[in-house]
């Protein structure tokens, strides 16, 4: 074995012993790797070497990006089998162009012998290219796989296994391709599933492999099939600027560059401000990101106005377009209780991603997104919604930038009817070299860039993602867990004067929200979360913050009256037994993780600390109704896996 082999085999083993050991180092090391390789006679860096440095790394990209066997599928060999499968055609059961959102049903036909690795990708855009890309074996490290060849350049945007046609691996649909004899020497099977597709505004082709995903071989493509209208505006979603209830801003997207209205109200027009974001605004290190390289798709164009001279907690209707590209249907939506007013109703959740509508296969799937969306939206439409407030990893896309249509699309029914308020977690900003406080590859090389054009939220600036507003009888303060929080920092300094400068005779409630929880059960946090809680955890105490709402962490789980992992007190039951905090005679912040609105739920640790008084493992979202006296909390779960029913998991009040 070489010197320099060993000296990487002792490298990477002892960052296999600390699971924590930060991206940056790998992505020096591997550098200083190749600087080695490239100078040195007598060392040189071999493939199996290369391997050696990648393999090393999986349990730390474990940790980060839930490795799946698709999401590693641009990491394996490709081999062509387009010579075993003659006959083999995939068809597109559609009409010549496709709508907004459609199932598509994909046929292949011709196919040899069925396989259950026989298995159909979505590729958009169709000159995408389906071969290996051996220049570009390096790109790969972040996913911490082995194979020496990738095998898309650009990445499925999905995929699904044909053997989810039942009738696809007993043949039953055959075909005869070869008579001798009058008998049927030769024959084919053949199967259809069923994709659906959404305006991402690029063509799309479908591409048949086998092998499944571990040793995929190309077999045959489809013809390329184009979207109806590419230029259609679609997805918008809505968000308040500032406390008056009086102004709302429409975000929406557009293959279109040019300008398109708002029409609202009684014949109101307010044009669009248009922006995008390219590849070279995505992070990237030594080696480049899914963003910046595989998982790049283009955005489109997205586009943004305000709509003014609202009333506070009144209904209003408007569309968004063009003529020249389209208009969007007429959307009913309200506007939310100005701050000072008595009542508030608002939803709270973080991370929930999105949950495809058909059976493919993505790189990040979040179960129970589907499930959630669908309950919220029953409370929208049933008048019982001021606001939602999604507080940190929005649509998990994390450098697979088609997924943001994706997540768009699936919150277009709560987020085109009431103010969708957000604030950035790891998955939307989280990146070696970037500025986060956390260097992990959580966000695939987006550095909040989409996150920050798709959500706008009312901040001082760009990349400075925290802000506060005022509904109802409700301050809430609205952090970045990922930007710098600490004493000497811009964002510590906001935090101090914005809850100092809170009129608790107008706002008597005080609501602190961030991503990452100061609190949990769960085992495993970094470091820099325990120096989060000693920067900012007295700024919660000394301005008497009431409820503090974290996600991150996927489960639900609520506090004590805590400060400093000390009980200061404990909720009485009231008459229906109903855990009540004494807000009159102020203790200490109620702290609660959100995080379980879609992805793949956490188990709690078997040892509970004194301080946690309720915890569960289901998907759901917070639901809370603030009046100036009192602030009534509740847990809804979805019970999807059991019931397909929603039921109250938690209640709690806390009072004035």
């Amino acid at each position: 074995m070489h010197n320099l082999q060993i000296c990487v085999l002792n490298c990477f083993s002892s960052m296999g012993s600390r699971n924590r050991i930060l991206l940056k180092h790998v992505s020096i090391l591997l550098v200083f790797f190749l600087s080695l390789s490239c100078c040195s006679t007598s060392e040189t860096l071999t493939p199996s070497l290369l391997n050696l440095v990648v393999s090393n790394t999986t349990l730390l990209h474990r940790n980060f990006t839930a490795l799946s066997e698709f999401r590693m599928i641009n990491r394996r060999i490709l081999s062509d089998c387009s010579a075993s499968n003659p006959s083999l055609k995939v068809n597109v059961l559609s009409n010549s162009t496709l709508s907004d959102e459609e199932f598509v049903t994909v046929t292949v036909t011709g196919v040899s012998n069925p396989s259950d690795g026989d298995w159909v990708a979505m590729i958009s855009p169709s000159n995408s290219d389906v071969k290996s890309c051996v220049l570009n074996e390096l790109f790969y490290l972040q996913t911490g796989d082995t194979a020496k060849l990738p095998l898309l350049c650009h990445y499925p945007v999905k995929a699904q296994y044909m053997k989810n046609d039942p009738n696809y691996l007993s043949c039953k649909n055959k075909e005869c391709k070869k008579y001798q004899d009058g008998k049927c020497v030769i024959s084919t099977c053949s199967g259809s599933i069923q994709f659906h597709v959404i305006n991402i505004r690029s063509d799309i082709e479908f591409v048949f492999f086998s092998g499944g995903f571990l040793k995929p071989c190309l077999v045959g493509r489809s013809t390329p099939v184009s979207f109806a209208n590419p230029k259609r505006p679609l997805y918008g979603h809505l968000s308040s600027i500032d406390s008056t209830g009086e102004s709302m801003r429409l975000t929406w997207v557009s293959g279109d560059k040019e300008p398109q209205q708002i029409q609202y109200g009684n014949g109101e027009a307010v044009t669009s401000t248009v922006t995008t974001f390219s590849q070279a605004d995505m992070c990237s290190s030594a080696l480049p990101s899914p963003a910046k390289d595989f998982g790049w798709h283009d955005p489109g164009y997205i586009h943004s106005a305000l709509m003014t001279g609202l009333k506070p907690s009144s209904p209003f209707s408007y569309k968004y377009g063009s003529d020249s590209v389209g208009w969007s249907n007429q959307i009913q939506f309200s506007t939310p209780p100005a701050g000072g007013s008595d009542e508030l109703r608002f939803i709270a959740f973080g991370d929930m991603g999105k949950t495809p509508l058909d059976a493919s296969k993505e790189h990040y799937i979040q179960p129970g997104a589907l499930s959630v969306i669908k309950a919220i939206a029953k409370d929208v439409n049933s008048n019982k919604v001021n606001s939602v407030f999604h507080i940190g990893d929005i649509s998990y896309a994390t450098g697979f930038l088609a997924e943001w249509d994706f997540f768009l699309h699936l919150i277009n029914p709560v987020a085109s009817r009431v103010s969708y308020m957000t604030a950035i977690g790891n998955h939307e900003r989280d990146y070696v070299d970037s500025g986060s406080v956390y260097i992990t590859p959580d966000s695939g090389g987006e550095c909040g860039v989409p996150y920050e054009t798709y959500f706008p939220m009312p901040t001082s600036a760009k990349d400075k993602p925290w802000y506060s507003i005022e509904q109802g009888s409700v301050h809430f303060t609205v952090i970045s867990t990922e930007h710098d929080w600490s004493e000497n920092s811009e964002q510590y300094a906001w935090m101090k004067k914005d809850m100092a400068s809170v009129n608790r005779q107008k706002t008597p409630w005080l609501i602190f929200m961030g991503h990452r929880p100061m609190y949990t059960s769960h085992p495993g946090l970094f470091s820099s979360e325990n120096k989060f809680n000693e920067a900012v955890e007295p700024l919660l105490f000394q301005n008497k913050v009431d409820l503090a709402l974290f996600g991150h962490v996927h489960n639900y789980e609520r506090t004590c009256s805590v400060f400093q992992h000390k009980c200061k007190a404990m909720p009485t039951k009231d008459k229906n037994g109903v855990d009540t905090y004494d807000g009159r005679n102020y203790s200490a912040p109620v702290h609660v993780v959100i995080g379980m609105a879609g992805f793949t739920l956490d188990n709690f640790s078997s040892n509970a600390e004194s301080w946690s008084l309720k915890r569960i493992t289901e998907f759901g979202y917070l639901r809370s109704h603030a009046t100036t006296k009192d602030l009534s909390l509740e847990v809804s779960a979805y019970l999807f896996v059991v019931s397909n029913t929603k039921e109250v998991m938690d209640s709690f009040h806390i009072t004035k």
